[in-house]
């Protein structure tokens, strides 16, 4: 299962009359233990929605044609809306671009629900790789070594200061 969870707790009506006013969703996404907060009208999910059946087979999406100021009805068009986007999440082992896009989703791994990591969907394999040098070093394994404190800290001093001093030194 993706590491993402969507819900639409919330909808509000903006514009200043029923005929010319019309409905903004809230969607709150949580991804990795951060949550961020979209806003879309139905607009939107109508043209993620066209979108999207190019790609994929995306479930059905709440009726377009609904009446706009009455509370049940949005109420129910929330509900679908929420259902929606957790079908597409539940159902798609790679998540379109289009669809992350929507819901403000950058870097999120392209790789099937079965695997816990790898590169990401807009950066090469090359670039995902880990760049970084060891920090720490240790010329002798600690566990093999009578356990005394002052030969461990030593190690561990040792192994800081060639960090430090000597970055692109690699161990034999």
């Amino acid at each position: 299962m993706h590491p993402i969870d969507v819900s639409i707790p919330s909808f509000r009506s903006e514009g200043s009359n029923v005929e010319k006013g019309y409905t903004v969703f809230k969607i709150e996404v949580l991804m990795y233990g951060r949550q961020h907060t979209v806003e879309k009208r139905y607009s939107e999910f109508h043209a993620l929605h066209k979108m999207l059946k190019k790609t994929i087979k995306p479930p059905e999406i709440p009726s377009k044609h609904v009446r706009n100021w009455v509370p049940k009805v949005l109420e129910q068009r929330r509900q679908g809306l929420e259902l929606y986007l957790q079908t597409i999440i539940m159902e798609n082992e790679v998540l379109p671009k289009i669809f992350l896009d929507f819901l403000n989703i950058r870097h999120f791994p392209s790789l099937p629900k079965t695997e816990s990591c790898g590169s990401f969907e807009t950066e090469s394999e090359e670039s995902s790789k880990l760049t970084h040098q060891p920090a720490l070093l240790f010329q002798r394994d600690p566990y093999l070594l009578p356990a005394t404190n002052d030969t461990f800290s030593n190690m561990v001093i040792e192994g800081v200061i060639r960090g430090i001093f000597y970055p692109d030194f690699q161990p034999r």
